[in-house]
């Protein structure tokens, strides 16, 4: 009884201090947004929210803000289609072997380093005559990188899919459209917003694939940072990167009211 109670101590300590190793740069870089200094640095000097004000007041990262925006909004809506047809395909309409191929294909850009991926797309891209330096290599690199959560988002729920519901609705005279709309999309619904919202967030946030496929008029908002912190080094990157983990916040709170966190791990079963 003893050692168990010891066992069980020893791994609360073990999983807070994992906890505050990964939440420490965070926290660090949360505070170094509100420091009244004039560099970015820790701990803050004092408390000011002018950087968020350049932030705001700043061209350049507002116009990257808003096309990173725009950029995410509209990868999340092709890896949300494209990887929920595919699971739809994978799952139920191809044999074992077969599967396994589609399901290596679709999560292999998780296998690979981002800027691997990025490098591969860009030399394929020249070797086509491809024009990449510009707003379409862009979406097609993001949606390569974000097709893998929602593909594998959807297929997770549809694994354990009760296909007696749709067979229900068929002999009820329900058509295959019909049914697809009033059974099977509820159904996988969490697994859907699940993977868009991850979608989204990989979006927005993606550096590797951004820097090597943006051109003059595409910079996203990772790539204004990190141009900006190559000649300043005040705390409006901090201020930045704030707003950026706050995003990252609203949408896994969103995540959470709409679908539950569960069903990121259950399949929201």
């Amino acid at each position: 009884m003893i050692q168990s109670r010891r066992s069980r101590a020893t791994l609360n300590v073990i999983v807070i201090l994992l906890y505050i190793f990964l939440l420490a740069p965070i926290i660090i870089v949360v505070l170094a947004a509100f420091n009244s200094g004039e560099y970015l640095r820790f701990p803050p000097e004092g408390f000011s929210l002018r950087w968020f004000g350049n932030f705001i007041n700043s061209r350049s990262f507002i116009r990257a803000f808003s096309f990173s925006l725009r950029l995410a909004a509209l990868v999340t809506v092709l890896s949300t289609v494209i990887g929920t047809l595919m699971a739809l395909y994978a799952v139920r309409y191809t044999r074992r072997q077969l599967q396994n191929v589609i399901q290596l294909l679709m999560l292999a850009p998780l296998q690979f380093p981002a800027i691997l991926t990025g490098i591969a797309l860009l030399i394929y891209f020249y070797a086509l005559n491809f024009a990449t330096r510009g707003s379409l290599g862009l979406i097609i690199g993001h949606t390569l990188v974000c097709l893998p959560y929602t593909f594998l988002m959807v297929a997770t729920v549809l694994v354990g899919f009760d296909r007696s519901l749709e067979e229900a609705a068929r002999n009820l005279g329900a058509g295959p459209l019909i049914t697809f709309w009033r059974v099977t999309l509820p159904i996988i619904k969490s697994g859907i917003i699940s993977g868009a919202i991850f979608a989204f967030i990989v979006s927005f946030d993606q550096f590797p694939i951004s820097l090597l496929l943006a051109g003059v008029g595409t910079t996203t908002l990772p790539i204004q940072l990190f141009d900006y912190l190559r000649f300043s080094f005040d705390p409006t990157a901090a201020a930045v990167s704030t707003v950026s983990i706050f995003m990252t916040v609203v949408a896994v709170v969103a995540t959470e009211r709409l679908v539950g966190l569960e069903s990121l791990y259950f399949g929201g079963r």
